[in-house]
């Protein structure tokens, strides 16, 4: 610009000035689907995020179980110490004393018994937690192609914004339809 405010524009200033005129309807349209993918791919990153946080709150679980089962398992062995000692008291003695051992021994069975239970239920909710950790980390994967899937999408998005190749633009698409199925299976958990 001269000080007698004469413009003069040059090649780049024009386009520049015709684009931002909407006079690029490529242009539009592969920043319209670029939002578009964007948005999904952000969708798909949350629900890829709440899967993973699901597994490991499901493996968290079956650790607290395991813990719980195994302390179970320690207070059984006791029960049955206690026992094997009131069993051996028994044979050593006898009348009022190896009855009140033989008393002693059919408690600390029955005890034994309650422990025992607690304890398998408590390895079977273990079980059950480490399956649905496995299961969610499995979503978690799939959600995590999926936006993987979408990541790709947006980038050859942008090369065919550069190369304005029409073959790039339908690659780009394909792919997101990829990351959009991809999705659906997660949605359905397989």
């Amino acid at each position: 610009m001269s000080g007698h405010h004469f413009h003069v524009h040059g090649p780049h200033d024009h386009a520049v000035e015709h684009a931002s005129h909407g006079g690029d309807s490529f242009a539009s349209r592969i920043a319209a689907m670029t939002a578009v993918l964007a948005t999904l791919g952000a969708l798909f990153s949350y629900a890829g995020g709440a899967t993973q946080n699901d597994a490991l709150m499901h493996k968290n679980e079956a650790a607290i179980r395991k813990t719980e089962a195994s302390n179970q398992w320690g207070y059984y062995q006791a029960k049955s110490s206690k026992q094997n000692i009131a069993e051996l008291a028994a044979a050593l003695t006898s009348g009022e004393t190896q009855a009140r051992y033989q008393a002693e021994i059919e408690r600390y069975k029955r005890e034994k018994e309650d422990i025992k239970s607690k304890a398998e239920k408590l390895e079977a909710s273990a079980t059950e937690a480490e399956e649905a950790s496995e299961h969610s980390l499995h979503e978690h994967h799939r959600w995590a192609q999926a936006m993987t899937a979408m990541q790709v999408a947006i980038s050859l998005a942008a090369i065919t914004l550069l190369t304005r190749k029409k073959w790039m633009e339908w690659t780009s698409l394909g792919v997101a339809g990829a990351g959009c199925a991809i999705a659906v299976v997660a949605l359905l958990h397989l």
